[in-house]
């Protein structure tokens, strides 16, 4: 079964062009066609970020992209223009629910003066291949040139203000949860469809008309994982990303998988904004707590990742980078005897989305082999996983979100906390929520919807089923 727009069967993409490769100098201005999603376009487009808007794999509309390293589209849910400055967005007041420590003490971790994610001033100098100041990481040959940052994502930026009264739901929520029993329906239909924005002004609603804190009287009112997937929807993406990375490292053992969903592939602004946070609401360095849960090679490669120096998104695709990165992670893998692992680690680490899926492309052409495979034969454990999400997220973002879907419904038991994060993480975009249904059924030959139905009961499955976008 497929559905329009799909990629092609081929994970590489389409042929080369006749008569010549995909890498040309930059031509003179003038428009080509855009190439399906998933594909190497022709002419040097890989550099062409292409954010589905129609459904999955279908290119935006409007005119055809323009000349040879254009700056990509905003991403899906940011604003088409900068939003007056509002206090939408700003950090609840301290409440026990917000800090697992306890309130910071006067001035801690104060967030920059610019919004998450924001550097002061004009944009730091971008490297094709920078890394961080690691004695014993892979340093690739760089260039230096700047390209405009990735915005943050819906959430993880600076406040905006929008045009949306959030009073009503909020005493809806007080009067679902107030007095004897709760109106478990009314939780999930009132916290089910708000978008990243919609979900702290809602949350500072109900603190300012009811002096009550939200997260507080669902935990009270609730239980188990119904209560886990409405505490992550109430908290919004950034809040709970902390709150989870927080969860994942403390105590005996570290949950790798969440480290792994939050932390890898996402962009400078939203880690910079992800640290800023977990600083100011845990009272210590993200870095310092992850150095302390992993070890050896595994721990350098999130130290590159956590350094927030990956390619932007606007940054394009050059030949000859390339090449050089085909034939370095050859060389680190199947070229020698061992695995240089730190090699492998910088390139996936540090490559846009574009880059990666040119890399993928071009492995396979030159060397005959799935870059994939090469990956799961000469690595494993927790580096294994991370490096094949870094590598399936460039090449095809929404299906890997329906595959993490689908591990974690497969097998004996259903991983839960696995199966309810990824959910409230993918639906905060509904066109990234709608694409990864579209994917999944493509995929698995059956909508997510039903396959949630079969794997939870109880109004923890009426959630999850309302967050995949069934009615309630």
């Amino acid at each position: 079964m497929s559905y329009p727009g799909y990629p092609p069967a081929s994970p590489y993409g389409q042929p080369p062009p006749q008569g010549g490769g995909y890498y040309q100098q930059p031509p003179p201005q003038q428009h080509h066609q855009q190439p399906p999603y998933g594909g190497p376009p022709p002419h040097a487009h890989y550099n062409t970020y292409q954010q589905p808007q129609q459904g999955y794999g279908q290119p935006p509309p409007g005119p055809p992209p323009g000349q040879y390293g254009a700056p990509p589209p905003q991403p899906y849910g940011a604003p088409a223009h900068s939003p007056p400055p509002g206090t939408y967005g700003a950090a609840p007041p301290p409440s026990p629910s917000y800090y697992p420590l306890g309130p910071p003490p006067a001035g801690y971790g104060a967030p920059p003066p610019h919004g998450y994610g924001q550097p002061p001033g004009p944009p730091p100098q971008q490297s094709y291949g920078a890394v961080p100041p690691t004695p014993t990481a892979y340093t690739p040959q760089p260039y230096a040139v700047q390209y405009p940052p990735t915005p943050p994502s819906p959430g993880y930026g600076p406040a905006m203000n929008i045009p949306w009264n959030p009073d009503p739901d909020a005493d809806r929520l007080r009067k679902a949860m107030k007095g004897w029993g709760t109106d478990e329906k009314e939780l999930i239909r009132v916290l089910a469809d708000k978008d990243p924005f919609q979900i702290n002004m809602l949350r500072d609603a109900f603190q300012r008309r009811h002096r009550r804190d939200l997260i507080a009287d669902i935990k009270s009112e609730t239980s188990s994982w119904f209560e886990e997937g409405l505490v992550m929807l109430a908290r919004g993406p950034l809040l709970n990303d902390v709150h989870m990375l927080f969860n994942a490292m403390d105590g005996a053992g570290t949950n790798e998988d969440i480290l792994n969903d939050i932390l890898l592939r996402r962009s400078n602004a939203d880690l910079k904004a992800i640290k800023a946070e977990f600083s100011r609401v845990c009272h210590r360095p993200l870095e310092e707590m992850v150095r302390g849960e992993l070890s050896m090679k595994t721990e350098r490669h999130f130290m590159i990742v956590l350094g927030a120096t990956r390619a932007e998104d606007s940054a394009p695709v050059v030949k000859a980078d390339i090449d050089r990165d085909v034939d370095d992670l050859y060389n680190a893998t199947e070229g020698k005897i061992g695995t240089d692992e730190m090699r492998v680690c910088s390139i996936l680490s540090l490559r846009n989305d574009n880059q990666i899926r040119a890399i993928s492309y071009e492995y396979r052409q030159k060397y005959a082999r799935d870059l994939d495979t090469v990956i799961q034969k000469e690595f494993s454990g927790h580096m294994k996983d991370a490096l094949l999400i870094q590598l399936r997220h460039g090449t095809d973002k929404y299906m890997l979100q329906a595959r993490l879907l689908e591990d974690a419904m497969a097998g004996m038991g259903t991983k839960d906390r696995l199966l309810t994060s990824r959910l409230v993480r993918a639906h905060w975009d509904r066109n990234n929520m709608r694409n990864v249904r579209n994917a999944y059924e493509q995929r698995y030959k059956k909508k997510v919807a039903k396959r949630v139905q079969g794997e939870t009961s109880g109004d923890y499955q009426r959630l999850l089923m309302a967050i995949c976008g069934e009615p309630i």
